[in-house]
């Protein structure tokens, strides 16, 4: 997945004067968390502190910045009807016209964010996996796609999932970091109930599921039962994976449930390590960008509920 990091270093490296804006401090009910940032230039803007009126603000007074404003401002922004906006919370926002030193700090930032992703192993790169693997791309999760078969992974890859080509899954199930995620999908039955074995003897999954249908699912308890293994760890397979959606099997909508469960499970898992914003106060790590490009506004209108701070 590609942060703001990358952008900035091109925007400077162009010569284009830039502000980054960084939530600060979230309190309440806020649409983006503490650590959220955007970069914002004269006629681009890339990432989001949550859009609506909170960022439009953002963005104009960043463009005021860039024309001989201060070069550095805070913004508190109470998030209700001064703003037209009802989440009822307050943020703080800090703008900083950016710099080779922004430059490092934002590198770094997206250095610890990147190690602190849960870990998920996509087993398996048919029909279904391409297209978990697609939907797994743009998500915060180090993703390593496996499978023996080369000619079966797609080229390009998608953005950030690691291509594995190994005969030997049950190596990567037994180097995988505590608290991964494991998908297990292959064009083996025999193998499928293998790795779901060994992940489940493991122990430690946030995430373990198998594609297949409800007799599968019979056939493989059957199984891992006769060899004497614990009946508990059963509960912990998710069998079929994406069963939420009961008739309708295309590999895109398997693929976009399946993956709601590993998230869901994944970051909500305890002990993901500290976040960047924690490390260095006044802070923030950077979050991964969508694009939002606005054109290059006239100055913006204060409103009664902005404070500068």
């Amino acid at each position: 997945m590609t942060g703001l990091a990358a952008t900035l270093r091109d925007w400077l490296a162009r010569g284009e004067p830039v502000v980054l804006v960084t939530i600060a401090e979230a309190r309440g009910s806020t649409p983006r968390e503490a650590g959220a940032c955007m970069l914002v230039g004269r006629s681009a803007a890339l990432g989001t502190v949550g859009g609506g009126r909170l960022e439009w603000e953002a963005v104009e007074t960043a463009r005021r910045m860039l024309d001989g404003g201060p070069a550095v401002e805070a913004l508190g922004m109470p998030l209700g009807p001064a703003l037209g906006q009802c989440c009822g919370g307050h943020v703080t926002l800090r703008l900083e016209r950016a710099d080779s030193g922004t430059q490092a700090r934002l590198e770094d930032d997206e250095r610890r964010e990147a190690e602190r992703r849960p870990t998920v192993l996509l087993f398996g790169a048919g029909h279904v996996g391409k297209a978990i693997a697609s939907a797994l791309a743009p998500l915060p999760l180090a993703v390593r796609w496996i499978d023996e078969r080369a000619h079966e992974f797609p080229e390009p890859m998608p953005p950030c999932v690691q291509r594995v080509v190994s005969a030997n899954a049950l190596d990567h199930v037994t180097a995988a970091p505590s608290g991964s995620g494991y998908l297990i999908l292959t064009h083996s039955h025999a193998l499928d109930f293998t790795i779901a074995a060994a992940v489940l003897d493991r122990g430690d999954a946030a995430y373990a599921g198998l594609i297949g249908s409800a007799t599968k699912r019979r056939r493989f308890e059957r199984e891992y039962l006769a060899r004497g293994r614990d009946p508990a760890a059963l509960e912990r397979l998710s069998c079929p994976i994406g069963g939420a959606l009961k008739g309708d099997k295309r590999p895109e909508v398997i693929a976009a449930l399946a993956v709601a469960e590993v998230l869901v499970n994944a970051l909500s898992r305890p002990g993901r390590g500290r976040d960047p914003l924690e490390e260095r106060e006044g802070e923030g790590k950077s979050e991964d960008p969508c694009s939002y490009p606005h054109p290059a506004g006239s100055a913006g209108h204060p409103l009664p509920g902005r404070e500068r701070v």
